[in-house]
């Protein structure tokens, strides 16, 4: 990225980062006492708003933790339980000393440096995997990306198909989300526009800390605006049905009035699954798994082998076309 565009990046994701808090009064005293836990709302580059009794501090991010080596391209992420200090440089803020051991984290592969993982969100209990039916249309693999990376982070994950209200044929939309019927994982079909699985979806962030995933334009914030209209969330029309296409830029925890936050994330358009091999991917897929051991060659790639017990299972119904193409797609990406 040339300089002056990541100078660009960074100047206006501290400006989204400032003007979306409420900011201490520059006369008073800092609540901040030595060592005091908080937990982190918000995150830019080396910056964080960090909350603490119910007042939130700009923080900046101590040079040890960002120096650290680790396999994480960033320190602090959002949902973290962070320890705090004054900042004596100015009144009202803090720095974040050390970061309080996880229950949970949700990863992914960084876009820039593949050997690396970037760092979603801390300590939520589910991953709320948001597609929408059309504009943009359903796509499983990234869905089943989405899944297993919250598998392995111990979440449970939850698929929500948005804009039902644009399909065609309710018959095809089904047939699509029967295969993660079958595999026990709980849907729910919405329509922001329409209401349609508003109070379904309302039951499921109940005093739960969910997290945020899917590709922008699926209409994340609105379906969080649909639930809590008082957090009045940025989005954009993208058709004449009303849809919006989010423009969340960062990470952001918003608490809802049913009990509970979500981590509302940045759309993505592709979820590495880094740490993951080739050998271990079926594991994520209980219709292939038992399969892939009956193969008549060990390192079969479920392709063209002859004996292809996988294959065979294609053929007789037993897995399912979509989701075969997404198990060879992410099969593609992944490293021996």
């Amino acid at each position: 990225m040339p300089i002056d565009e990541g100078d660009r990046r960074r100047g206006l994701e501290k400006a989204v980062l400032w003007a979306t808090e409420v900011k201490p009064s520059p006369h008073s005293k800092s609540p901040i006492t030595a060592g005091e836990l908080g937990t982190v709302v918000s995150v830019s580059r080396g910056l964080c708003v960090v909350e603490i009794n119910g007042v939130r501090l700009q923080c900046r991010i101590r040079g040890k933790l960002t120096a650290a080596e680790t396999s994480f391209t960033n320190a602090v992420v959002v949902g973290d339980e962070v320890k705090v200090s004054s900042d004596g440089m100015e009144s009202g803020s803090g720095i974040v000393e050390d970061v309080v051991p996880r229950t949970s984290l949700l990863t992914r592969a960084d876009v820039s440096y593949g050997h690396l993982r970037q760092l979603i969100v801390a300590n939520v209990d589910q991953v709320l995997i948001v597609s929408s039916w059309r504009e943009p249309r359903f796509w499983p693999e990234l869905v089943d990306r989405c899944i297993i990376a919250a598998q392995r982070s111990g979440l449970m994950p939850i698929v929500c198909i948005n804009k039902v209200d644009l399909a065609v044929d309710a018959a095809e939309t089904r047939d699509a989300l029967q295969p993660y019927e079958i595999l026990g994982h709980r849907i729910i079909t919405t329509s922001a526009v329409t209401g349609e699985g508003i109070c379904m979806l309302r039951k499921v962030l109940r005093d739960k800390k969910t997290a945020l995933a899917g590709m922008s334009g699926t209409g994340k914030s609105s379906l969080i605006s649909a639930v809590h209209p008082g957090l009045s969330l940025r989005i954009s029309h993208v058709s004449k049905s009303g849809e919006g296409r989010h423009t969340t830029t960062q990470a952001t925890m918003l608490g809802l009035d049913i009990g509970g936050f979500v981590v509302d994330t940045p759309g993505i358009r592709e979820f590495g699954l880094s740490g993951l091999r080739r050998h271990e991917l079926a594991a994520f897929y209980p219709e292939i798994a038992p399969l892939a051991l009956k193969c008549r060659f060990n390192n079969c790639s479920h392709v063209e082998e002859p004996g292809c017990a996988v294959m065979e299972g294609l053929r007789n119904g037993a897995v399912y076309l979509s989701r075969y193409h997404s198990f060879r797609a992410i099969r593609g990406t992944l490293s021996e």
